[in-house]
């Protein structure tokens, strides 16, 4: 029987993929009304291996699409996963003080080969929601302090 990328497709449905932990600077639970919150996550490459119609399927799995979601209404969709401080490539800021829950969607693409033939890819990706983390937006006043 020949393995084809929508058999294949529906192998990758079943295997367990994991939800990326969104990573929120700075950290705490806590930031401020008007303050650029960055928000990233450590998604990677990883490989599967699958039986299908009696044949080996080596799978090659990658992150290749992020939906963030602020909790306040906001997303942004990106083919990057972030990056910690001071590299700010996915931020948000809140315009409400109140709380809110973030997370991260993580879309996978995927490659396969049959009994260790040539690579091929998978037509179609598979979206897993990541779970919320909770987070406080605040207000501050600046203060002025002086020296003696």
């Amino acid at each position: 029987m020949v393995i084809t990328s929508a058999m294949v497709l529906r192998a990758l449905r079943e295997v367990p993929l994991p939800e990326s932990v969104l990573v929120v600077q700075p950290p705490g639970g806590r930031t401020l009304v008007n303050f650029e919150t960055n928000f990233y996550t450590e998604a990677e490459e990883f490989t599967r291996t699958v039986r299908l119609a009696g044949q080996r399927v080596d799978l090659r799995i990658r992150p290749s699409g992020f939906g963030w979601h602020f909790g306040d209404g906001a997303s942004l969709s990106t083919t990057s996963a972030g990056s910690p401080f001071p590299d700010l490539e996915v931020t948000h800021s809140y315009r409400r003080r109140g709380a809110v829950g973030a997370r991260v969607d993580t879309t996978y693409s995927a490659d396969f080969r049959v009994n260790g033939g040539p690579w091929q890819a998978v037509e179609g990706t598979v979206t897993m929601a990541g779970q919320s983390v909770g987070l406080q937006v605040l207000t501050a006043s600046p203060t002025l302090v002086g020296y003696r």
